[in-house]
């Protein structure tokens, strides 16, 4: 049997990034977080996040990590394909190496916190409006992956100092 091919494709990244490292998290993301469904990540930096959120989101600035759900396949395509497509990110390594360092923790582990709140998206969630179901699943998978604190878990803590 095939081995699927990596779900990282390493765009404009800092040198010192250890890829091995990304790749690995991005694996086990794959295989425990989303069950063995399919998802590509695009590490790369600010300039191109910004384009991609200006042409799908009509935000006109940079963002840490973009979600891209797959389009639900019919029943009797989805069945021939290998693994469920889950969908796309897009991440930022700019916003990721500022986050680590404001967070104190790595780049490696600021971008599996990114990838692992984005499959969370690509799977349905949406700390918006779930009313905290996305919040305890990042939180629960984040401690199972030894990541730091996630990023809905950041966004409610400084709610709440306000």
């Amino acid at each position: 049997m095939l081995e699927p091919a990596s779900p990282v494709l390493f765009g404009r990244t800092p040198s010192r990034l250890r890829r091995r490292a990304v790749r690995l998290l991005a694996e086990r993301v794959r295989t425990e977080v989303a069950g063995g469904r399919a998802f590509t990540c695009l590490l790369t930096g600010d300039r191109e996040v910004k384009n991609l959120n200006r042409r799908f989101r009509g935000r006109n600035e940079p963002t840490d990590v973009l979600s891209f759900p797959a389009p639900c396949l019919p029943e009797g395509l989805a069945s021939i394909l290998p693994a469920q497509l889950l969908g796309e990110l897009a991440i930022s390594c700019e916003r990721a190496r500022v986050q680590a360092r404001e967070h104190g923790h790595s780049l490696e582990e600021e971008i599996g916190i990114l990838i692992l709140h984005g499959v969370l998206h690509l799977m349905g969630m949406d700390h918006e409006t779930d009313r905290g179901r996305m919040r305890r699943a990042e939180t629960r998978w984040r401690r199972k992956l030894e990541l730091p604190e996630g990023l809905v878990e950041r966004a409610a803590r400084g709610e709440a100092r306000r």
